[in-house]
């Protein structure tokens, strides 16, 4: 077994792919651009790349011309930085859930040549850390036929799945610079009163799973009253750090990993790197442990916030398209809100605006034409507006219409119960 690091510069490093090769990039915080921007340099003696990754920060130069002339990206989510470019036909988006993307890897139906990943330096027994991002780079990883690591002492190590010894390391190369920091925007009034209408749906020794951005933080700003809260999630970010400072969240009813946090990935400010640095209370696991169903219905009252972009009148959820625009992707949205369903006491919740920037209601009679479903109208129970909550579960299709309506828009529920008497012949 290898004891060391093989070192080489950037150039060298990228030179192990060849045309027709697939690469895994790693993501989010830990996205190795400096091996990306590399390998872009090399697009004139490359054709027929294909390129696997969820979502990536900084830039995706692999996306522009003419580097998208060696490329082809295959993306399971698409963030800002590609969503150009795969809504132009320059990428294009699988459809998968996150706790199955590692099935493509072990079963060969994307077998990968190269794994571009970034990691911390070893310990002294010879183990790096993938730092806060262990999603699917951790199986990745196992299959892929060779490794390309960055290691970056700026990457904080983490405990859980997230450990790799430098044995399984082909090429490594070194590089010293911050690893990306995100800041969640203030919230609004209206995020606010969204905020304390899911907050009052969190029961006293719930197990919470939610996102980043603004509603999420709402919530999260609303629980200090809270006690013995836990968190299995598939991400977070710093809206936490308050509630595990003030003792709200300690994990103490959990029934897996009982007392720690368990997450895939992480992203949010230098704080909250600083806090999972050497942190044995977070658990950074493969997104096939944190997202499967089964794992996280054993823990109590599995309370799953998400988002939607819409909502239809019978119940049904986009959240990963705008009409035909790919927006995001389907990510964990699912694992977790069948979860929080079959949890004893949980409660799967959609928590949204009811209009969008534009004034237009995201609560509406369809949902737009080629608009994916995210979310069966059979999974959603409660969804939550600015104008309060309702609970679909066991309602009948004009029952759910009625209920919506209720917390949509003061300014759209005229037409939307004209829209709801006409579908159901009223």
């Amino acid at each position: 077994m290898r004891s060391s690091l093989k070192f080489v510069d950037l150039h060298e490093a990228v030179s192990v792919v060849n045309s027709g090769d697939r690469i895994f990039f790693q993501g989010a915080a830990m996205t190795p651009n400096e091996l990306i921007d590399a390998l872009c340099a090399r697009h004139a003696q490359l054709r027929d790349v294909d390129i696997v990754q969820i979502h990536t920060d900084g830039p995706a130069r692999y996306m522009e011309a003419p580097c998208n002339e060696a490329f082809n990206l295959f993306s399971c989510f698409v963030g800002p930085n590609v969503r150009k470019g795969v809504n132009a036909n320059k990428g294009d988006y699988i459809p998968i859930f996150l706790s199955e993307i590692h099935l493509l890897f072990r079963r060969g139906l994307l077998p990968l040549d190269v794994a571009f990943i970034q990691v911390s330096p070893p310990d002294r027994h010879g183990y790096c850390s993938l730092g806060v991002s262990v999603d699917v780079a951790y199986p990745a990883i196992q299959y892929a036929k060779k490794v390309v690591a960055q290691v970056n002492p700026q990457v904080p190590r983490t405990h859980g799945d997230g450990i790799i010894h430098v044995s399984q390391i082909d090429v490594a190369v070194a590089v010293n610079r911050p690893i990306h920091t995100a800041q969640a925007p203030a919230f609004t009034e209206v995020e606010q009163k969204i905020g304390e209408h899911v907050a009052a749906l969190i029961e006293d020794g719930a197990t919470l799973q939610m996102g980043i951005g603004s509603i999420p933080n709402a919530v999260l700003h609303n629980l200090q009253g809270h006690k013995d809260l836990g968190i299995h999630t598939e991400m977070f970010s710093d809206g936490i750090l308050p509630l595990i400072e003030n003792g709200v969240i300690n994990g103490k009813y959990k029934k897996l990993k009982r007392g720690k946090i368990v997450t895939t990935f992480a992203v949010g400010s230098e704080a909250l790197y600083d806090y999972v640095d050497d942190n044995p209370a977070v658990h950074f696991k493969e997104a096939a442990y944190t997202n499967n169903n089964a794992l996280i219905m054993m823990n109590p009252k599995v309370t799953a916030i998400n988002s939607a972009i819409e909502i239809d009148l019978t119940g049904q959820v986009c959240a990963d398209t705008i009409g035909t625009y790919q927006y995001s992707g389907v990510g964990g949205q699912m694992d977790f809100i069948r979860a929080a369903a079959l949890s004893e006491g949980g409660k799967p919740i959609f928590a949204m605006p009811s209009t969008t920037k534009k004034g237009d209601s995201k609560i509406t009679a369809q949902l737009m034409p080629g608009a994916g479903i995210t979310t069966t109208r059979a999974h959603v129970h409660y969804v939550a507006t600015e104008y309060g909550v309702v609970n679909l579960f066991g309602k009948s299709l004009k029952q759910r219409a009625s209920a919506l309506i209720s917390i949509a828009h003061p300014s759209h529920r005229e037409a939307l119960e004209r829209e709801m008497r006409e579908r159901f012949k009223m």
